[in-house]
């Protein structure tokens, strides 16, 4: 019989111009970016944080320090790719994901295909089983004033 669990991932990162904008792997068209160590994928991360938690394997923190040279400007979904394959390591395999970018703006409607295809493929799932949504801080706080933008995910594994 398989054992289930959930976890829950959050991330955040302030805007930046000059960098491109990485959602779930996907480069979206906007004046700006965000800042981090690697390429600052808020969602990728926030859902690296859920799987390494649904496995109880730390956090992502752990696994990729921002003091680790070798993380500077990394791929994000490469992170995740390896978080996949730590749980796999661990006795589990992903079975849902979902999850919620918190932007102002741009609007991202028009990417989630393409964000939900690139996450399906990255953990191995078929894409009835990755849900990204997308919500505005109505311009609360520093994400809805533009100057940061949010990742939640829950990711539900199991074991083998």
């Amino acid at each position: 019989m398989s054992e289930y669990r959930a976890g829950l991932g959050w991330d955040t990162h302030r805007t930046s111009a000059g960098r491109a904008l990485i959602l779930g792997g996907v480069t979206i068209a906007s004046e700006f970016g965000l800042e981090g160590h690697s390429d600052a994928d808020v969602l990728a991360h926030a859902i690296t944080d859920a799987l390494l938690g649904a496995a109880c394997l730390g956090d992502i923190g752990m696994h990729f320090p921002d003091t680790d040279a070798r993380w500077k400007g990394a791929d994000s979904m490469k992170l995740l790719a390896h978080a996949v394959k730590l749980a796999r390591e661990a006795g589990f395999e992903v079975v849902n994901v979902d999850s919620t970018v918190i932007l102002e703006r741009p609007k991202l409607k028009d990417y989630r295909q393409a964000m939900r295809e690139s996450l399906a493929k990255c953990v191995g799932l078929e894409m009835n089983r990755v849900s990204v949504k997308f919500k505005t801080a109505e311009k609360v706080g520093p994400v809805g004033e533009g100057r940061s933008a949010e990742a939640q995910a829950v990711v539900t594994v199991r074991t083998l």
